[in-house]
């Protein structure tokens, strides 16, 4: 038989708060920290003695709905003391334990914490609404509770999230001026430019997404049609599905957010397949006010997933040194450091920069002088992976998509490649694919690969980025411009960079009519090339 919706919610449920309740019992002692990295110039700050307290709570959220919420409050705490607070909206499909473990030590110096089940999902009140304008509302009415409820300083208010919870958090941050710091990990600050970038749809992310969300909640009507709509790549209802994500991008509000004045932390991981990280860099980069950017090895949410079973987590311990400068007025040297910090995937180190704009130190330029044809449709080979399973073997294991550069089929693949370096080349930042195209058709879609060749010809990925056109006249040539996602990847010495183009990959929804051709060429006036981001 078949197990029913109600019992698969309960089994993940009954799993997650295991695990979760396990990590908060065998936890480090109240007070005990991961020694912080060797980057870190401040020491962890004593903890407040004793045990801090948890309880479980209904707040009323927006439109008068029941959010399930857990407090912990810390040991001894009464109402003749006040503690900064800070609030923990759920991951998309997590129960209101995820962060157990990181309140818990939260709490243990001097916190008061809340964490709430975003609405929609599990025993929370309401529908999936993707963090529209009810969820930022929800965001508001737990600080009111907090306030109302807690020894929480109205003064001292912070908000962090993993994934959804960043989103909310970030977003909430545009609407209530009584935040004061904020750390978004894993999260988006531009909803269609994450899930949608180069006009293409991102079949694996929104296929999983939607998916864990029927599982785990109740999905509204809005977002019911706009997976439909996405799913289905109906250019119909293309401007509609835009609009809705921006509704649901803290890029949008960056003035208001900007306005408000909260230190914004953001971190993401490298392979993302959520959540590519440049947006997150060029929203950063509109941020005014006190700000941090931190990037390294993994997919969604797996550069900070150790510390919510309360493990030794970089992630998690920038996080809080965030919280306890910008909300207890900290000393930790946090806001000394470089803005943005780069973990590299090939080596692991640790790079800091002023700017997203000084990590490069120059453009290395790969010439695209030979025109190439390819029949669309065909899966080449060179493939970007599967979401979580690909970007997870890089963090650990190093080991990113591959594919054999000499067995890729010409017919399907357009192929070009540098000399081999001799002192390698330390990639960091954006690639950008700039080239002619010549369709047979007016519509299509193509995904770019940057690799790193080995002298066999095994390649490695570097980074990719899909990109569909419409609209385009057939055997007409026009010039393309596509952004790679950013990285920061070592190539070794004797090693090349190899580009190759094709039509089809598992993670995308391409849109090939069938028999089109694409040709890739060079005019003499515009010459294609690839502009690869490198560091000396």
């Amino acid at each position: 038989m078949t197990p029913s919706r109600t019992t698969l919610r309960a089994a993940i449920g009954t799993v997650c708060a295991t695990v979760l309740a396990t990590s908060v019992l065998t936890a480090a002692p109240a007070g005990a920290a991961p020694q912080a990295p060797a980057r870190t110039a401040s020491a962890a700050r004593p903890s407040a003695a004793g045990t801090p307290t948890l309880r479980f709570t209904d707040i009323t959220g927006d439109g008068g709905i029941t959010l399930k919420a857990n407090v912990f409050t810390p040991a001894g705490a009464d109402a003749a003391h006040r503690y900064p607070l800070v609030v923990l909206p759920t991951s998309w499909a997590m129960p209101q334990i995820e962060y157990l473990a990181q309140a818990r030590k939260l709490a243990a110096d001097g916190y008061v914490v809340v964490g709430y089940n975003s609405r929609g999902f599990w025993q929370s009140g309401g529908q999936i609404e993707t963090a529209g304008p009810q969820d930022v509302r929800d965001a508001s009415k737990v600080i009111d509770w907090a306030l109302a409820h807690t020894p929480a300083d109205p003064h001292k208010v912070g908000m962090a999230g993993v994934s959804y919870g960043a989103g909310i958090s970030l977003l909430a941050a545009g609407a209530d001026k009584r935040i004061k710091a904020v750390a978004a990990l894993s999260g988006w600050a531009d909803l269609i430019g994450s899930i949608y970038s180069g006009r293409t749809p991102h079949l694996q992310a929104a296929a999983m997404l939607g998916g864990a969300g029927a599982l785990t909640g109740r999905p509204s009507p809005e977002l019911q049609q706009v997976l439909k709509d996405f799913l289905s790549a109906n250019m119909a209802k293309e401007q509609d599905m835009i609009a809705w994500g921006r509704k649901r991008s803290p890029a949008t509000y960056v003035d208001r957010i900007n306005a408000n004045g909260a230190a914004i932390l953001l971190g993401n991981a490298w392979g993302d397949s959520l959540f590519p990280p440049d947006q997150y860099a060029a929203f950063f980069e509109k941020l005014k006010g006190p700000k941090r950017l931190e990037f390294r090895p993994g997919d969604h949410a797996t550069a900070e997933g150790l510390g919510l079973l309360g493990l030794p987590n970089d992630t998690w311990n920038d996080s809080k040194r965030w919280l306890d400068h910008y909300l207890k007025g900290t000393d930790n040297g946090i806001d000394k450091e470089p803005p943005v910090l780069l973990k590299s995937r090939s080596t692991g180190a640790y790079e800091g920069y002023k700017s997203w704009q000084d990590v490069p130190s120059g453009h290395h330029r790969i010439a695209l002088g030979t025109t190439q044809r390819i029949r669309t449709g065909t899966d080449s080979g060179a493939d970007g992976g599967l979401i979580f399973l690909s970007s997870m073997l890089d963090q650990f294991l190093r080991m990113p998509p591959m594919a054999s550069i000499p067995l890729l089929p010409r017919s399907a693949a357009a192929v070009w490649q540098s000399d081999p370096y001799a002192g390698g080349q330390r990639v960091r930042g954006t690639t950008r694919l700039h080239t002619t195209v010549t369709p047979t058709a007016a519509d299509g879609t193509l995904i770019a690969y940057l690799y790193d060749e080995g002298p066999l010809g095994l390649g490695k990925l570097v980074t990719h980025a899909p990109l569909t056109f419409h609209g385009k006249t057939p055997g007409q040539p026009f010039g393309l411009d596509l952004d790679l996602a950013a990285t920061a990847y070592d190539v070794p010495a004797g090693h090349r960079l190899t580009l190759v183009v094709d039509t089809a990959d598992p993670l995308y929804i391409a849109q090939n009519p069938s028999g089109a051709r694409l040709t890739f060429s060079s005019p003499a006036n515009d010459p294609s090339y690839v502009s690869v981001p490198v560091r000396d």
